[in-house]
């Protein structure tokens, strides 16, 4: 029961005892609101409403109210704030949406002075669109190796942390701090606006999982993905791991995933067309009783984080491309224990399977060489 001892009501020009408060601020946690009567209360509706809006408005914004999830795990609002990175450290600046715009109607807009660090379009990637792909020289191929090394040891970093009760929030602070010891910067951050500096992928979430509050649990798996930008250049790779006890399902989902990236690195090397390499992984994948994802694909890299050719996992495909030494590009197939098919969360990055079944994947960036494939990561 509220206690009424002393208190008037708010109303202008009403000092009367107060006898009851507003129902809604109760809700909302909002102290005071006493009003001597439902008459008094009414007629100060307009006005006091608007304590209401300016306390919701001051909430953080949960993006999952009212939203069906489709498996079991659930998103953990609001996040924690995000990570900084020192200024001494090179970082990819993405240009701003209204600066690409311009870009498009005035090229003289965007200039090598303007600081476009603060947004998320990566302008030099949306111009490089439908590029051919690019050979790598023996001082770029030099770089590529440095990052990705960069970038194998954050994500074993990040491994070592793996347990249950440990949130995907504080692996994320874990492979931050790693990445930037380093002199690098996480590739995920502020890109496209995605606000971590890595992707954490639980259960059935295919791929872009954004790191949250919640604790890992026993029986879960997770999938880490790191990316590196260091000298110029990025690396990607990642990895699913097992959280304690996971059923043998999930075992052999995860294993499966695996050997479908090792079958299909096995193919690597020159004249071999980038469309060879879903069917050697949907042939694996179907033989265990697993889909294959056909939405995200993997992708070139170098100085651009994602660039041609697309390197598609699932057979029949479309791509374009031959191989050629020089080449550097990522396999990276999704493998899912249901359905392929997927569905984005509301927050507009993390992708789940429509069936709530778990989805696996592994991930290396590769360089063809005169004789076939050097794993840089």
């Amino acid at each position: 029961m509220a206690d009424f001892t002393n208190q008037s009501c708010q109303s202008p020009d009403c000092d009367k005892p107060a006898k009851l408060q507003c129902p809604s601020c109760l809700k909302l946690k909002i102290e005071g609101s006493f009003f001597c009567s439902q008459e008094c209360f009414k007629k100060n509706w307009n006005t006091h409403k608007a304590v209401h809006k300016a306390k919701k408005d001051s909430q953080p914004h949960d993006p999952f109210t009212n939203y069906s999830y489709t498996g079991s795990l659930r998103a953990v609002y609001p996040l924690s704030a995000t990570r900084t990175v020192p200024e001494e450290i090179e970082r990819r600046k993405y240009a701003p949406l209204y600066s690409l715009r311009l870009l498009l109607i005035h090229p003289h807009t965007l200039t090598p002075q303007a600081d476009y660090s603060v947004s998320s379009i990566p302008v030099s990637e949306e111009r490089a669109r439908g590029s051919a792909i690019k050979v790598l020289s023996d001082k770029e191929i030099e770089a590529m190796r440095k990052v990705c090394k960069i970038g194998r040891e954050v994500l074993d970093i990040g491994a070592a942390a793996i347990r249950p009760g440990i949130t995907t929030d504080e692996i994320d602070r874990i492979i931050h701090e790693a990445t930037i010891e380093r002199g690098a910067y996480p590739s995920p951050l502020n890109y496209y606006k995605f606000p971590k500096s890595v992707c954490t992928s639980v259960n059935e979430v295919i791929c872009h999982g954004i790191p949250d509050q919640r604790p890992l649990k026993d029986g879960d798996i997770v999938n880490l993905d790191v990316s590196c930008y260091f000298e110029g250049f990025h690396g990607d790779l990642n990895e699913t791991y097992l959280v304690g006890n996971v059923d043998a399902k999930g075992q052999l989902l995860v294993k499966t995933a695996r050997e479908c990236l090792e079958k299909a690195i096995a193919l690597v090397k020159p004249g071999v067309r980038y469309r060879d390499f879903g069917k050697v992984i949907e042939d694996h994948a179907k033989k265990h009783g697993f889909s294959v994802v056909r939405t995200f694909c993997g992708h070139g890299i170098n100085q651009l984080f994602h660039c041609s050719p697309n390197v598609p996992h699932y057979a029949n495909n479309k791509a374009v491309g031959i191989m050629k030494a020089g080449h550097v590009f990522t396999i990276e197939p999704m493998i899912c224990e249901g359905t392929w098919r997927d569905q984005l969360w509301p927050d507009n990055w993390t992708a789940v399977t429509v069936d709530g079944g778990r989805s696996a994947q592994f991930e290396h960036t590769l360089l063809v060489t005169e004789t076939g494939v050097e794993i840089l990561t």
